[in-house]
């Protein structure tokens, strides 16, 4: 890993917060990550699961966490399994963690290696009367390649099937939601990155560079900055690439007179920022592209104003939405006739803002939440608003990520990045 060591202490709070919300007699058990193979003896680089990493900070592949509260033996209420290290590992893998760094990094006291994890866990299986699993809830999860968690879940299933399974992703869609301190500042390290690789851009874009250069600058600034690179995959969209929604090609020059819209986002730590502006090409927009720039602009400077506490996000979309066409009217996009004509279930402003305004963000880009409950503070949502106009090839959406504070507006954790058209172009024409 490329980043400073994480105080424990976010992930003893973490814990004694799912533990709160555990029914007695039950354990919860949290599976790694597998490293998914591609071919031959190629491999992805490893990503750690994010509830397991949440609750232990462990960063390694075969890892297992064992909360069980209820446990008669006092070394067995909290209990982490590690793929047991040696010097050949070390040699041709790294360093794994020890007994004593993986309680360094998590708080957890009790550290058995792997091979020891059936027997130990059958004794503490024979404790509680449930057990709580973890699957994949996100609502826009594709569960189709099976995990190690799955697997898991599988043969627990099988091995105890007179136990009482309960689902821990509720408990954990709670808890993420609302961010620590702790975690607030590890993203406002992902967002400061971004931003050092704006910086670069703004002085690097000209007529003629490729899409896939200006990808280029940013992995090089992100990757300098102790980040291991972006959060998701990228979108370098010039002209009329930005009416493509999910556009990850970048492969197309960018010429003068387009605009270039970047959604674009560092990790740090795991934790994800996710920025989106909009750049002329020449270093100037022409008057309808800043009329629709601004456009956009407005729309998301009043819809932060609705992300406070008490607010349910299918209010907030449709607010948002009233925003939008009152701006696609002004920019003559639609009439009145259109808006008369419309259908409940996809109004006349979902011609040129298609998608929703804001999601959950955190340890993945779409983070995990409770859409249905209102919004509370410390949840860290995007701002998205954005309108496409294929005909004119012109796709302009900004965003910044926004923590929902007890009163006033949210704190944008991107609010030095410029974002002003005349701000961006001052930028790019500086001598």
């Amino acid at each position: 890993m490329k980043y400073d060591r994480i105080d424990k202490e976010l992930f003893i709070h973490n814990r004694k917060n799912f533990l709160g919300k555990m029914e007695p007699s039950s354990l919860a058990i949290f599976n790694s990550n597998d490293i998914f193979p591609i071919s031959a003896d190629s491999s992805m680089p490893f990503s750690q699961h994010r509830d397991i990493l949440f609750l232990s900070g462990v960063d390694q592949e075969e890892s297992i966490l064992v909360i069980s509260p209820n446990s008669k033996n006092p070394l067995h209420k909290e209990v982490l399994f590690l793929k047991e290290t040696n010097e050949h590992i070390a040699v041709w893998e790294g360093a794994k963690l020890d007994k004593d760094a993986a309680f360094q990094v998590s708080g957890v006291k009790t550290v058995y290696w792997l091979s020891q994890f059936e027997a130990i866990f059958k004794q503490m299986m024979c404790e509680v009367d449930s057990i709580y699993l973890n699957t994949n809830e996100h609502l826009r999860a594709d569960t189709t390649v099976e995990t190690r968690e799955d697997r898991f879940i599988k043969k627990v299933k099988k091995d105890y099937p007179s136990h009482a399974v309960k689902r821990a992703a509720p408990i954990m869609h709670q808890l993420r939601s609302v961010k620590h301190s702790i975690e607030l500042d590890l993203m406002q390290k992902a967002c400061d990155i971004t931003k050092s690789g704006i910086n670069r851009l703004l002085k690097f874009i000209k007529p003629g560079v490729w899409e896939y250069e200006i990808e280029a600058e940013l992995i090089h600034e992100f990757l300098r900055n102790r980040s291991k690179g972006f959060a998701y995959t990228p979108i370098v969209a010039s002209g009329a690439n930005a009416c493509v929604l999910h556009y990850i090609e970048n492969n197309q020059q960018c010429k003068s007179g387009d605009v270039i819209l970047l959604d674009v986002g560092a990790e740090y730590a795991n934790y994800a920022s996710d920025l989106t502006r909009c750049i002329p090409v020449n270093g100037r927009f022409t008057d309808r592209q800043k009329a629709v720039y601004n456009s956009v602009l407005h729309v998301k400077t009043e819809a932060e104003k609705l992300l406070v506490p008490g607010t349910l996000m299918n209010e907030y979309h449709k607010e948002v939405g009233a925003l939008m066409e009152a701006e696609l009217l002004k920019l003559k996009l639609i009439d009145q006739t259109d808006i008369k004509n419309q259908s409940k279930d996809w109004p006349a402003y979902k011609k040129y803002f298609m998608h929703g305004t804001s999601h959950f963000i955190g340890l993945d880009t779409h983070d995990v939440g409770l859409w249905n409950e209102p919004i509370k503070e410390g949840m860290v949502f995007t701002c998205e608003p954005g309108i496409y106009i294929p005909e004119e090839g012109l796709g302009i959406r900004l965003e910044d990520d926004l923590v929902v504070q007890k009163s006033g507006n949210p704190y944008n954790l991107m609010g030095s990045i410029p974002i002003l058209a005349e701000e961006i172009e001052d930028i790019m024409n500086e001598k």
